[in-house]
């Protein structure tokens, strides 16, 4: 089913339609990383001009042992959390694009890296959106396991708590999210993983797949006969292995291969 490995994938409309036509016999898996959300007005970690490139101590925010053990970095996390894109940010046409794959029936589940819940708004099923990083829409405590609505514990800091406490014990509050250094839940791991496993169709978008376990999910799906697709704006190391890699924009691309045509086309 796979191509030959080593071979030029080929880019152009032509194999946007190709695709398409893969999309529309169904099985379809896609992971999304943050390129599928800057259109949206949601800025990535890695890219050129992504939050971590132009300011790499901003990577401590996202450490688990620098929030734990450093109280600057909770209340600098917390002011970053009431600034947070994801707040007003809005579907863009590719979130609309994989809705529509889900409404035709072909797309069983979306895997995402992304913490903005915009799958979810675009009108995918949240029971077929498997959050591998978590979601900012929550928060967690790190001792007792609370969870709670993040909106609730904003209030908080607006009201003056610049390092809100969990209310149950006590304990240090986070969002709802995986920094690094943190465990990953299993069930949501193994969630992913049988989705990779049982599709006809993997597609990566607007991620570099760089992270694991989440760049490993291309490998489970193409051991278990899958065909790959990559659809970012750079290279990735899974390039070389994919059917097909596609470097057009993710907003006109992904509605393209969803079977969306755009007015007048």
């Amino acid at each position: 089913m796979s191509r030959e490995e080593g071979a030029v994938p080929v880019e152009g409309s032509e194999v946007l339609d190709e695709v398409a036509g893969w999309v529309a016999a169904g099985g379809v898996v896609v992971l999304t990383g943050a390129g599928i959300s800057t259109d949206s007005g949601i800025p990535d970690f890695r890219g050129p001009n992504g939050v971590w490139t132009r300011n790499p101590e901003a990577m401590k925010l996202s450490s688990i042992d620098h929030y734990v053990t450093d109280p600057d970095v909770r209340r600098q996390s917390w002011q970053e959390r009431l600034r947070h894109p994801a707040w007003t940010a809005t579907p863009n046409p590719a979130h609309e694009a994989l809705a529509r794959m889900e409404r035709d029936g072909n797309l069983t589940a979306v895997i995402t890296q992304n913490i903005d819940g915009l799958h979810q708004r675009a009108g995918n099923d949240p029971a077929k959106v498997i959050e591998l990083h978590g979601t900012i829409f929550e928060t967690e405590c790190l001792s007792c396991g609370a969870r709670g609505p993040m909106r609730a514990t904003l209030d908080r800091v607006e009201r003056g708590e610049a390092d809100p406490a969990c209310e149950e014990c006590g304990g240090i509050l986070k969002s709802a999210t995986i920094s690094f250094g943190q465990s990953m839940n299993m069930a949501t791991l193994e969630a992913a993983a049988e989705a990779a496993m049982f599709c006809r169709l993997f597609v990566a978008v607007g991620t570099s797949l760089t992270v694991y376990p989440a760049a490993g999910l291309v490998d489970v799906a193409r051991n278990h006969g899958a065909r790959v697709v990559v659809l970012n704006a750079a290279g990735t190391s899974y390039d070389a292995v994919a059917d097909r890699v596609i470097r057009e924009p993710i907003g006109t691309a992904l509605p393209r291969i969803a079977g969306i045509r755009a007015a007048g086309g």
